[in-house]
């Protein structure tokens, strides 16, 4: 078969969000003579899920994420998954404080800013969840900073909003670590593909939709199509990355690889209150997560944040879930059923029975009103006034669905890196923590799929140069864990008070 047509390059890296710009920079750093392309469906890119107004730009470290300490039945709290996501984060640190050091991007303050981060919680159960957490999290090194209390006044003097207006009999606690960050995925995004596109053999070209994935000997051939001209072309690769967010199912199902089989999406947008008053703005300095409502699923937790977006501060609070069928926020309504496919069908419909109450609480978030939405949001600042907020759309979420020998399918919250069995392709899918914990993903996929690579010299002494220390390291070594923090706080201007 000829593929005179076809133009080589190393890899194509498909949607021009954070996942494909860190990965694409992380390539090119291992390998600088590498040939790259990134595709992009829209005009320009971190335009989706990247974009600072379609997720809460929180540093994602389980400082403050309930979720993220699960009570067992016997009462205990579970650290595990905290202690992994806050290392995972110091690597992202790591990531960018080399880019700065570098110049590659450009003042760490356009995308990344100090927030503390306060867990909150009402009534006794909750306090006593909130308790159990502070004194299991502050046993291990990477949570030493936090504290905690019951005190009202102390409680109004880290978050102002939070008191006046409330039932002074109210059981509240509250845990903060000033610590925390408020990080615009967005900006730093678009400067990593900026610095991409500085290199020789490296290009981003938006407008670009993939209509075929086809395996072709030890590669891949990508056929392109631009949404404004409707020129077509043709590429062919030894690697496939699709990191287009809710775009990514449809393209892992496009290239028929068996290891992406069984896969659904389940497609959940996102809303916000959002507040521009600077008067109110001022006096919130923080993101304050709660308790998801009982029944209510783990991507429903609530919570109120300061935004630092282009410099500008804003509150915002939610997520209020919402239901499409698009798979992306510009998608198309037939997303979803052209998704379901004879080998994930099974899985879907035991996820449709499993989940009754998923599809009750988002029937429910999707009936809301404005007063139901403002109802919400004053049980964290019970004085809140309607004209001082206003509906934002976020992005769109596509939580997993995925084959389960028990169930026959499980809904899964958060990311699942999917690759061919020979490395020559991956797909990302899933949501939260995502953006956050991105390095560490990108770095698990190159020892997936680049392998031999990564134990050579030259990409082990170039990581080790970006990498002081990796996430294994961080969670274990308590000294090496405070050096490495402390070098990447100040690189990214973290240890000065703002």
């Amino acid at each position: 078969m000829a593929h005179n047509d076809y133009q080589s390059v190393d890899v194509v890296l498909v949607g021009a969000g954070i996942m494909s710009a860190t990965l694409g920079v992380l390539l090119k750093e291992l390998n600088p003579g590498i040939t790259l392309e990134v595709v992009e469906l829209r005009e320009s890119g971190a335009v989706e899920s990247s974009n600072p107004w379609n997720n809460a730009g929180t540093g994602h470290a389980a400082l403050c994420e309930l979720n993220y300490t699960p009570e067992g039945a016997d009462g205990s709290i579970d650290i595990k998954k905290s202690v992994t996501i806050n290392a995972q984060f110091e690597e992202s640190k790591q990531f960018w404080a080399y880019l700065i050091e570098k110049g590659a991007i450009k003042s760490p303050k356009t995308f990344i800013n100090p927030v503390p981060h306060m867990s909150f919680v009402r009534g006794n159960s909750g306090i006593a969840f909130l308790k159990k957490r502070f004194e299991a999290l502050r046993q291990h090194h990477a949570f030493t900073e936090i504290e905690y209390t019951e005190d009202r006044a102390t409680i109004a003097e880290w978050a102002p909003l939070l008191i006046p207006g409330r039932d002074a009999s109210e059981p509240l606690a509250m845990t903060r670590v000033q610590a925390g960050t408020d990080v615009n995925f967005g900006a730093v995004t678009e400067q990593m593909l900026d610095y991409l596109t500085s290199q020789p053999n490296a290009k981003v070209i938006c407008n670009q939709k993939v209509t075929d994935l086809k395996r072709d000997g030890e590669g891949w051939l990508v056929d392109i199509k631009d949404t404004r001209s409707g020129a077509t072309r043709k590429l062919k690769s030894k690697f496939v990355f699709l990191g287009a967010g809710g775009g990514a199912l449809p393209l892992l199902q496009l290239s028929g690889i068996p290891e992406g089989k069984g896969f659904g999406g389940f497609p959940v947008s996102g809303q916000w209150l959002r507040c521009d008053n600077p008067e109110i703005v001022k006096q919130h300095q923080a993101k304050v997560y709660s308790q998801a409502a009982v029944g209510s699923p783990p991507m429903s937790v609530p919570h109120l944040d300061t935004r630092v977006v282009d410099g500008k501060k804003s509150l915002l609070f939610g997520p209020y879930a919402g239901f499409t069928t698009k798979f992306l926020k510009h998608g198309s309504f037939l997303d979803l059923p052209l998704s379901v496919r004879p080998n994930n069908l099974g899985p879907m419909l035991a996820v449709a029975r499993d989940n009754m109450d998923l599809t009750r609480y988002l029937i429910k978030e999707v009936m809301q009103s404005e007063e139901q939405r403002l109802n919400t949001l004053r049980g964290f600042y019970p004085e809140a006034k309607a004209e001082d907020w206003r509906l934002e759309v976020a992005g769109q979420r596509v939580q997993i669905i995925k084959k389960d020998s028990k169930n026959g399918g499980i809904l899964q919250f958060g990311t699942e890196l999917v690759a061919a069995a020979d490395g020559t392709i991956a797909a990302l899918l899933g949501a939260s923590p995502g953006a956050s914990v991105t390095v560490s993903i990108m770095l698990d996929l190159i020892r997936r799929c680049f392998p031999e690579q990564a134990k050579s010299e030259g990409w082990r002494t170039k990581l080790d140069e970006i990498f002081p220390a990796m996430a294994d390291v961080l969670s274990k070594d308590a000294e090496r864990y405070r050096e490495v923090q402390t070098q990447s706080n100040k690189r990214l201007q973290l240890d000065v008070p703002s």
